[in-house]
């Protein structure tokens, strides 16, 4: 009896479904990982941000990607990761994303969809967070602030008024 009683205790156990955890690589055999670098400080967006004021920002690159090994499409979303910080100092952040394919060394263009026409402008501000969208493979990005305003209450540190932006691929 308790042989049966184990024996049916353990197929009871093995039959049972378990949460399985998986992991993948999103890099295709043979193809190279996209490779993301973040924007020098000297070519970064600017904004002079002080008490009470309604300012614009200069526009500046934040991020470049090369996809030039990847066949498939890859979702693309930049992040503002410290909102949480910049509502105690903003009325407002509205900033425009820009998107530019390098058509040759040092030369950019902005993206357009498949049927020629640019892309609808994007904004990220402090209510949203985070802005996404999809880049075609085989090419190299840069991601950019081409415009903005805010209205500042104000602050005695001006590195802690400024945006935090986080890119994550695929």
């Amino acid at each position: 009896m308790k042989r049966k009683l184990i024996f049916l205790l353990f197929a009871t156990l093995l039959l049972t479904p378990w949460p399985v955890a998986y992991a993948y690589d999103d890099t295709v055999a043979g193809q190279a990982p996209i490779q993301v670098e973040a924007a020098e400080p000297e070519v970064a967006p600017k904004m002079n941000a002080f008490g009470k004021a309604i300012g614009s920002v200069t526009p500046g690159d934040l991020f470049y990607i090369d996809t030039g090994s990847i066949t498939a499409d890859m979702p693309i979303t930049l992040h503002i990761t410290n909102t949480g910080e910049l509502v105690h100092y903003y009325r407002y952040l509205t900033l425009n994303v820009g998107v530019y394919t390098e058509t040759d060394t040092d030369q950019w263009e902005k993206v357009t969809t498949g049927n020629g026409e640019p892309l609808p402008d994007t904004y990220i501000t402090m209510s949203n967070g985070m802005v996404s969208f999809t880049l075609p493979g085989y090419a190299k990005y840069k991601i950019t602030i081409d415009k903005g305003c805010f209205y500042c209450y104000g602050s005695t540190d001006q590195s802690s008024v400024l945006p935090e932006f986080y890119l994550t691929v695929g």
